[in-house]
């Protein structure tokens, strides 16, 4: 008999494989559909091997390598995926026995593969150990290799991290880019406080911490954040730390208008929102179907008056709106997003050096578009989700070439020190990896 929560997370990482789903949509969808069979232990183990083997699986394949006369593209993808989940079962869940770990694989070779594969899986399998993991540390490699086979990260992002940091360095942000990220939640002050909200939380057994920032929280153990008291009434959001830092930099005032240029999926947006008594903040967005995520957003937390949106490319924003029109302008661009792998591993995979450049001629365009909205003495943000030199202060400081206009503001948020452009790393920082620059006007 087949276990059902492994075969639900292998159906995952086939489709993710096959059709290029993001992890967290496949899973949730998969869980949905599946709900009413499953126990709590098994969505929790599902989640386990579907974020495991997407995080580990450049590593899991060097250790299928080592043991596999067949080379990985001949082994279909059902069971390669089958292989990965043994060994990420095996090295990485300690409280789960080989045998059980060997078994429910072979079973599953059995139902996807052809009459020989159960055996294959079998044979590797048995083979597996913790030690293959560790071994992989022993390989006389260039250290950027090593990291790249230890880690689970395409060497173009290690070479792309070194050019900014020491090799030290880099090994450590990729560790912390592989575990997995807490929670954290921003207190919505329209309609609540900390302390009120930590009344709810202390009633409900919510265990939470302080964050570093003033209005967030962190939740270690939470699961079905929607279903918590005080979600859906608006009373709090889902936001990382370092997003939150964007707000506090852009600072908005009362009575500004406020350009958020790149808005969805609506978090800042609305968070700016909160801010304003009378003012407003317009949101822009590319694409339609994204702005409702916005507007749903901005419902939920109780500031649909205070925000309009607008379907428009950013780079075609002076086309709609006037020169100098806005106070504020908050630019969080399209960018690669490796500073979201905890959340998000399979970025990792996705991306590649040249997406980088490209996406940094895409901020360096909207960023030149836009700047023509803001009024003199008025500040700019930008921001985005990535780690890369080159989507960052690459970008910013291109810009200030081209627009002498502009200055570059120092900035101290939070617990930070104050800085030219504020840089966070999840090793340094424990939250997303995060860049923010202000830049002013000169009036």
């Amino acid at each position: 008999m087949i276990d059902n929560a492994r075969n639900i997370a292998l159906e995952v990482l086939y489709k993710m494989d096959e059709s290029g789903a993001y992890s967290n949509i496949a899973l949730d969808d998969m869980l949905k559909n599946n709900r009413k069979a499953l126990s709590d232990r098994d969505v929790s183990l599902i989640s386990q091997i579907v974020y495991g083997v997407t995080t580990w699986k450049l590593t899991l394949d060097e250790i299928i390598k080592k043991y596999s006369s067949i080379k990985l593209k001949k082994i279909s993808i059902w069971i390669i995926n089958i292989l990965r989940m043994g060994i990420y079962q095996i090295i990485f869940l300690d409280k789960i026995p080989k045998s059980a770990a060997v078994n429910e694989c072979v079973n599953l070779a059995k139902r996807y593969g052809h009459k020989a594969s159960s055996g294959f899986v079998n044979a590797i399998l048995r083979k597996v150990s913790p030690d293959d993991y560790l071994q992989l540390f022993d390989v006389k490699l260039p250290k950027a290799e090593m990291i790249s086979k230890t880690q689970s990260m395409p060497l173009w992002i290690i070479e792309e991290l070194l050019e900014n940091n020491t090799i030290e360095e880099v090994e450590e942000i990729c560790k912390n880019l592989n575990l997995t990220p807490c929670v954290s939640i921003r207190v919505n002050n329209v309609k609540t406080t900390k302390k009120e909200l930590e009344e709810i939380f202390n009633k409900n057994s919510i265990q939470y911490e302080e964050g570093e920032l003033d209005d967030f929280l962190i939740l270690n153990k939470a699961k079905n954040i929607e279903n918590i008291e005080g979600f859906k009434e608006g009373l709090f959001t889902v936001q990382d730390e370092s997003a939150g830092l964007t707000c506090l930099v852009l600072n908005p005032k009362e009575g500004q208008m406020v350009l958020d240029a790149c808005s969805a999926p609506g978090g800042k947006t609305v968070q700016i929102a909160e801010k304003l008594t009378n003012g407003s903040v317009i949101a822009l967005d590319i694409h339609e179907n994204k702005l409702r995520l916005v507007k749903n957003a901005a419902k939920r937390l109780h500031v649909s008056d205070k925000v309009k949106t607008k379907a428009l490319d950013a780079r075609k924003a002076q086309e709609y709106f006037t020169a100098g029109q806005f106070d504020k302008i908050l630019v969080d661009a399209p960018c690669s997003g490796l500073g979201l792998i905890r959340r998000k591993p399979e970025i990792r995979y996705e991306k590649s050096l040249d997406d980088i450049k490209n996406l940094a001629r895409i901020q360096l365009s909207i960023l030149e578009n836009i700047s023509g909205l803001l009024a003199p003495s008025g500040e700019l943000v930008y921001s985005t989700c990535t780690i890369s030199l080159e989507e960052d202060e690459g970008v910013v400081n291109q810009f200030l070439k081209l627009h002498p206009e502009f200055d570059l503001v120092p900035v101290q948020v939070g617990k930070l020190p104050k800085q030219n452009m504020v840089r966070i790393f999840p090793s340094v920082d424990g939250s997303d990896g995060f860049f923010i620059a202000k830049l002013k006007k000169r009036g």
